[in-house]
């Protein structure tokens, strides 16, 4: 009744990004949700963001972070090219572009976060009106 999922999840920082890696059990079967949260748990302990975990998603933040105001739109954009026919293809695909990012536009990316928060801060948390932020 539903199409197969693939759950991928990514770190960033100015060295680069950690990932991808592919949500799955054990036996390679794609998963989401509360699978998803358990590994985060073995892996960060509760030192990791989420709407269920101890560090709470700031409320209005779909574009707070770097990997969900850029890395995830440019690889959503990208990742059907080709029009892979597989959810193996579909990983291949993300992997490719994920490991394809340049360094160098990486640290832009790191950098324009760093003056959102600046921006961020000096607003009180208030919109940002009328700001165009360059990758």
């Amino acid at each position: 009744m539903q199409p197969e999922q693939v759950t991928v999840w990514c770190g960033l920082w100015a060295g680069g990004i950690l990932g991808p890696h592919f949500f799955k059990d054990d036996a390679s079967r794609n998963v989401a949700g509360n699978y998803e949260r358990d590994l985060l748990r073995g892996e960060f302990g509760e030192h990791f963001i989420s709407s269920s975990g101890s560090v709470n998603w700031p409320p209005r933040s779909c574009d707070l972070t770097p990997l969900d105001y850029f890395v995830w739109d440019y690889v959503k954009f990208n990742v059907y090219t080709g029009k892979p026919a597989s959810i193996d293809a579909l990983e291949d695909n993300i992997e490719a572009l994920i490991r394809e990012l340049p360094a160098e536009m990486l640290e832009r990316v790191c950098q324009n976060w760093t003056k959102r928060m600046f921006l961020l801060r000096h607003s009180h948390g208030q919109r940002f009106h009328e700001i165009i932020f360059k990758h």
